[in-house]
């Protein structure tokens, strides 16, 4: 998958993730883009160490499922060290 897929599928699965558990997250849409991203990466790691699922390869439900369950995993640590400091 390209660069600009894993950027656009990250603001998808970020901005679902912070639709899922609102709240006041310092950061933009630059924030909600990694998050996401990363959160792709995340899940797919979850998913294959759990034997469900895989890396996050297209833009297939699933895909987007395991992106956002990801994020929304980040952003539970990402408010945990925000909320520390």
């Amino acid at each position: 998958m390209g660069i600009l897929s894993w950027i656009i599928l990250g603001l998808i699965a970020g901005a679902l993730a912070k639709w899922i558990m609102p709240g006041p997250d310092p950061g933009g849409w630059i924030v909600t883009m990694v998050i996401g991203i990363v959160g792709a990466f995340i899940g797919g790691w979850l998913g294959s160490l759990v034997g469900i699922g895989g890396p996050v390869t297209g833009f297939a439900l699933g895909d987007i499922i395991t992106a956002v369950i990801g994020a929304i995993v980040l952003l539970v640590i990402y408010r945990m060290v925000k909320s520390r400091s």
